[in-house]
């Protein structure tokens, strides 16, 4: 990535400028290297010679031309032998001291060749080589159909989990299912005393029958002291509650597996809470051996005394697991087991206090430092009166949102000029490439802190900046490419003649280029809302040199072949993009 080209520069020219007594001594501190918003301050910029003017107290400005004399070469090739072009076109002081860098039309130019070379692993790297990491991600509750609100942490993670893949990163998929607790008590009672024939339950009567259990027992309180049996009868392996219990598990499995194939989801493992519920027993004795926990009225709990969080059961008075005993199970089978580098958990806002004190309690008990686990945690999503609750009978199923996307699709597909030789076969698979695409496009373009209000015109608005006009960007270089007879494979062997770019060619050079480097930023910040601004900004810039520049007319052989080569670069950074954000990119449109 050039950005971190250019740190190592400043690095090397600070070394230097020590070593021959030019500048004090002093640690190095972390060189940021931006772009600035206004182009005339070049392609990067960095204020580390401020930085070490606060440092050393000396001219700011002195200190810029310094280090700009030490790198001040425009033969790149002899930092770096490997390299035969020139990255850096030239370099200004601005301002009290700024180094503004500018990238050459040279080496712009090759990140084409690059970008039709590498395919689609351009913008890969390998700096997690070496490294694992463990995505806990989707963990949907059992004996409840996939509402709207677990499509977040499903397409979040494994947006996440594409993107440490192709840094390099071993990366490992765990769907955490909630398949054990006292909910499954309240179910077992409920299909007890209501005599329902377990041949003739579905997920929506499950659901049915959670809902009316939360509105009877308001009524009858006694009934959760009941649930509260059943489901200590569970932990104690009693026949009739097992088998109830496996036949719910069987039939929510089969539901979530629909929803996934619908969505294109594929996750590593799926190891469910009940797993863990004989480990947790063993957690719990190495937490009051450890003096981690202690115990309080007839249960164990951990306190948390100098960082202020309230305490956490993790035994009940009943001698019942809690969901964290659960959770440290886990964490310590996933270290036992892949040995992480990174535990990433991608889980609503409304478990920001839980997992802080889990990820606290696995500190205490000396397994890793906090600091290696990871809370991506998105918001919500609302309806306009507030949260959705199943509870409640609240909720929006995911399944009826996914058809009625790949509804709207179809219909729009229907109407559209383009799609007239299209067969019914076609339309279809395009129908569900785009409504679920503009489904996930919706969720991923926004910040995953950020609450969603639920509204169905601006979740399937199929237009602006959206993931149908990404995909109908691609389909339209595609088109470009197929009108003009060239193949493609020739493309990436055309020699190019420099030649003075047009303001909208280098529009897209400019953009094209900074893809790796927003790759990893989107890794850094665990935020694959940056590949989708990102995406869309070189759609916006593509859709306008189209509009401007003739392509296939264009006047010369060596302009034509080279927005040709463009267009097919733009197109494969687009499609690299919709891969990582688990969207698919239709051959036509």
């Amino acid at each position: 990535m050039v950005r971190n080209e250019i740190k190592s520069l400043i690095e090397q020219a600070i070394k230097q400028l020590q070593k021959q007594k030019k500048l004090a001594k002093f640690d190095i501190p972390e060189i940021l290297v931006e772009h600035p918003e206004n182009r005339a301050y070049g392609d990067y910029s960095t204020n580390i010679a401020l930085q070490i003017a606060k440092t050393i107290k000396k001219n700011p400005k002195e200190i810029a031309e310094a280090i700009k004399s030490k790198i001040q070469n425009p033969n790149y090739s002899k930092s770096n032998p490997k390299s035969k072009i020139q990255i850096l076109e030239k370099i200004e002081i601005a301002g009290p001291g700024f180094i503004n860098f500018f990238v050459s039309k040279e080496f712009l130019q090759k990140q084409i060749a690059d970008v039709l070379r590498q395919g689609d692993k351009f913008g890969s790297s390998k700096t997690g080589k070496g490294k694992t990491v463990v995505i806990d991600y989707s963990s949907p509750n059992i004996a409840k159909a996939f509402g709207i609100g677990h499509l977040r942490s499903t397409i979040i993670g494994q947006s996440l989990y594409n993107i440490y893949k192709f840094l390099g990163w071993k990366t490992i998929g765990d769907n955490h299912l909630g398949d054990w607790g006292t909910q499954f008590g309240k179910l077992i009672y409920q299909i007890k005393e209501k005599k329902v024939f377990l041949k003739d339950l579905t997920i929506e009567k499950l659901e049915k029958l959670y809902i009316e259990f939360h509105r009877e027992a308001e009524k009858n309180p006694e009934m959760e002291k009941q649930a509260r049996a059943w489901f200590q009868k569970l932990e104690a392996r009693d026949k009739e509650a097992k088998k109830i219990w496996q036949d719910c598990r069987a039939i929510s499995l089969k539901e979530f597996q629909k929803i996934y194939n619908l969505l294109g989801i594929k996750i590593d493992y799926t190891i469910g809470e009940s797993f863990y519920k004989d480990m947790a027993k063993d957690i719990i004795a190495e937490a009051i051996e450890k003096k981690v926990a202690i115990q309080s009225q007839g249960a164990i709990i951990i306190k948390y005394k100098k960082d202020k969080f309230p305490p956490v059961i993790i035994l009940k008075s009943d001698k019942a697991t809690t969901y964290l005993a659960r959770d440290l199970a886990a964490v310590k089978y996933r270290i036992s087991r892949w040995h992480p580098n990174l535990f990433i958990y991608e889980v609503g806002a409304d478990q920001y206090l839980f997992l802080r004190q889990l990820f606290l309690a696995v500190e205490f008990l000396g397994w890793e430092k906090k600091e290696k686990f990871i809370h991506v945690v998105h918001g919500l999503v609302r309806r306009k009166q507030g949260k959705f609750s199943t509870r409640k009978g609240e909720t929006i199923h995911l399944e009826d949102v996914l058809k009625e996307a790949v509804k709207r699709a179809r219909e729009i597909i229907e109407k559209s000029e383009t799609s007239k030789g299209f067969s019914k076969k076609e339309k279809e698979k395009i129908a569900k490439m785009v409504g679920i695409g503009a489904i996930k496009y919706n969720d991923l373009s926004q910040h995953y802190s950020k609450d969603i209000i639920f509204n169905w015109e601006k979740v399937l608005n199929l237009k602006g900046n959206s993931g149908p006009y990404l995909q109908y960007t691609i389909t339209r270089c595609q088109s470009v490419i197929k009108k003009s007879k060239v193949q493609p494979r020739s493309l990436q062997k055309a020699d190019f003649e420099l030649f003075d770019f047009k303001k909208e060619e280098e529009n897209i050079l400019k953009t094209i280029y900074k893809f790796p480097e927003i790759v990893q930023e989107s890794a850094d910040k665990f935020s694959p809302n940056l590949l989708c601004n990102f995406a869309f900004d070189l759609a916006q810039k593509y859709n306008h040199f189209y509009n401007i520049c003739p392509i296939i007319q264009a006047e010369s052989i060596k302009e034509k072949e080279f927005r040709l080569a463009l267009t097919a670069a733009t197109s494969q950074v687009l499609k690299n993009c919709l891969n990582l954000l688990g969207i698919s990119a239709p051959e036509k449109m």
